[in-house]
């Protein structure tokens, strides 16, 4: 056999470019390793396995999410010129929007090239979501310094694809379940393997069930206001509504920040001054009056005839596109703490 050619695609981060300030770069193709390709070639010789990177496509996050059907043409024809064998995306652990980048470029080339991919994130990166069913993603741990571990199980995973092996379960290979079910025969029917599982599970052995439940988070409700007439509002959003202009750059998808605006004296969010951030869904009639994502001037309205008590000065505000679970908590958790500080009774909270 031949030596299996690679091609693996980073972000401007992992080829040492520089971070969010230079996630608008364009895509560039470069010969040999960028960053974690050596790694992932030491892994091939440790296997030894005649297997190697011989191009890295360089992208920025921004860029790619931002001109996704450029990007991918573009990307495309880079690997095309490297008579790829292989395509490795990745890791993005839990990095939002290189995760999208990494599942959006592998599914198009697998289904362009016909060549076997692979990619790599945490569990609660959103390009999992989006992803799982399509395609193989080698689960990693939350952030870079899972490194060490995720590379090998990459780099081992890659070479069962290129040799045709029977691909297991995601607990024998390492990669996310993917939601799809394989009729398999085994010795015992379902009733004696059920009572085996319980009988365990009583006498505190271990155990594996055969069919997992997914685990969803619980919110307890709040208390209900007693009296809205004195209650101070709050508005909310992951609607991206911003100044015009965007002037904290909040991402358009997978966002790694929030704005926080004062609206003291704002009772309408006119076209002139207000736009939103939010990409993945027309924004023709949220640009032409944002108060259809976040409702200030209902609001007003309603402190006008003394049905709520006021609407808090502030409002916060993200872009909710493949935002990360992570984020999303660390971004609550920082502004929840001003609004109770500053004596806020309830929020409403908007989506697109």
């Amino acid at each position: 056999m031949s030596k299996i050619r690679i091609v693996h695609y980073i972000n401007q981060f992992f080829a040492g470019i520089g971070g969010e300030e230079k996630a608008d770069v364009k895509p560039e193709l470069r010969e040999g390793v960028v960053g974690p390709g050596m790694a992932l070639n030491g892994e091939f010789k440790k296997l030894g396995k005649d297997m190697e990177v011989v191009a890295t496509v360089i992208c920025g996050d921004s860029y790619f999410n931002e001109n996704l059907e450029e990007a991918k043409t573009t990307i495309l024809e880079m690997i095309k010129s490297q008579n790829a064998d292989l395509f490795i995306a990745g890791p993005a652990f839990n990095a939002g929007r290189y995760g999208a980048a990494c599942g959006t470029i592998a599914k198009f080339v697998k289904e362009e090239l016909d060549i076997p991919v692979v990619t790599a994130m945490y569990i609660e990166n959103p390009g999992v979501d989006m992803y799982r069913k399509e395609l193989y993603i080698i689960e990693t741990g939350n952030s870079a310094a899972a490194m060490r571990t995720a590379i090998p199980a990459v780099a081992k995973f890659a070479v069962k694809l290129v040799e045709g092996e029977a691909i297991g379960t995601p607990a024998e290979e390492g990669y996310i379940e993917r939601g799809i079910r394989r009729n398999i025969f085994v010795d015992k029917i379902g009733a004696e393997r059920a009572v085996e599982m319980l009988v365990s599970k009583l006498s505190g052995q271990p155990f594996v069930t055969e069919y997992p439940m997914p685990v969803f988070d619980h919110v307890a409700p709040g208390k209900a206001i007693k009296d809205l007439s004195k209650a101070k509002i709050a508005l909310v959003t992951s609607g991206g509504i911003v100044p015009k202009g965007n002037p904290d750059r909040i991402e358009s998808s997978s966002a790694s920040k929030y704005g926080k605006y004062d609206i003291e004296s704002i009772s309408d969010l006119t076209f002139e001054t207000y736009e939103t951030a939010h990409g993945g869904f027309d924004p023709v009639y949220c640009n032409d009056d944002s108060d259809r994502v976040l409702p200030v001037d209902v609001l007003r309205d309603l402190e006008k005839e003394g049905k709520i008590g006021e609407l808090y000065r502030f409002f916060y505000s993200t872009t909710g596109n493949g935002t990360s679970v992570k984020n999303s908590n660390e971004f609550a958790t920082e502004f929840t703490k001003e609004l109770i500080a500053d004596g806020v009774d309830a929020v409403i909270l908007t989506s697109t």
